[in-house]
């Protein structure tokens, strides 16, 4: 049975969740800016609701809702909301996020996605941690429209993704009139080549900031940029 994940203003049990907390959540989670005080946020396949959780305890927006299609992780991510200092504006929804945007007519200033990215051919015995792992669950293709329909039309998408699909998820994005605004490349030591790209997508076509983040100096030797980026977070930062 897993452990709760004790952040440092918040509790999140994933018992019941396929995909358990990585870094890769908690990292988009803290990197997405909201210099522009987003009022509505958008988790889509929130998994334990530890992004949306990150981004009520750095902003100010009055509504932060999810979108979990997986039975039992709905359900956690609820109870985690529940449990959390910022439950009255927390709400997650039953939904794939394409019933839910079909049917919602709201848009949202900030949207974030952690998606499912494994489309290598193997799977697992677990049916919930391959569904919340492979892309045919939610190609990005999907994702990305819907994204497209339900963001404000000032407003940012940020996806985490591997670096290797930076390229196609870009071309995809601008079919949908989204375009790159900042684009940080991430790397688990200097020696190690870069594994995944965060992207702020935008409706405005222009040169986008491009950032580099290293994990590691040495194994649990986190560099600088890392520990300020996660610092609010982590209890150990």
């Amino acid at each position: 049975m897993s452990k709760p994940f004790k952040f440092k203003q918040f509790t999140v049990e994933q018992d019941r969740c396929a995909m358990k907390i990585g870094t890769d959540g908690v990292l988009l989670g803290a990197w997405v800016s909201i210099e522009a005080n987003p009022e509505t946020i958008l988790d889509i396949g929130a998994g334990t609701g530890v992004m949306a959780l990150q981004l009520a305890q750095r902003s100010t927006a009055e509504t932060i809702d999810a979108v979990e299609i997986d039975d039992d992780a709905f359900e956690q991510c609820l109870a985690n909301f529940e449990t959390s200092p910022w439950a009255d504006r927390l709400f997650c929804y039953h939904a794939s996020i394409q019933e839910f945007a079909s049917e919602i007519e709201d848009t949202y200033q900030l949207i974030v996605s952690n998606p499912p990215f494994y489309s290598e051919d193997f799977k697992s015995d677990n049916e919930a941690r391959d569904r919340a792992r492979f892309t045919e669950a939610l190609p990005f293709q999907h994702l990305i429209v819907c994204a497209a329909h339900l963001l404000d039309k000032e407003g940012v998408f940020a996806v985490i993704i591997p670096k290797k699909e930076e390229q196609t998820v870009v071309s995809l994005a601008e079919a949908d009139g989204l375009f790159p605004q900042r684009i940080c490349r991430v790397k688990g030591t200097h020696a190690s080549e870069e594994k995944r790209s965060m992207i702020e997508f935008g409706r405005v076509q222009q040169p986008p900031i491009i950032e580099a983040l290293t994990i590691e100096n040495a194994r649990h030797d986190y560099t600088e940029a890392y520990k300020n980026l996660v610092r609010d977070f982590y209890l150990k930062m």
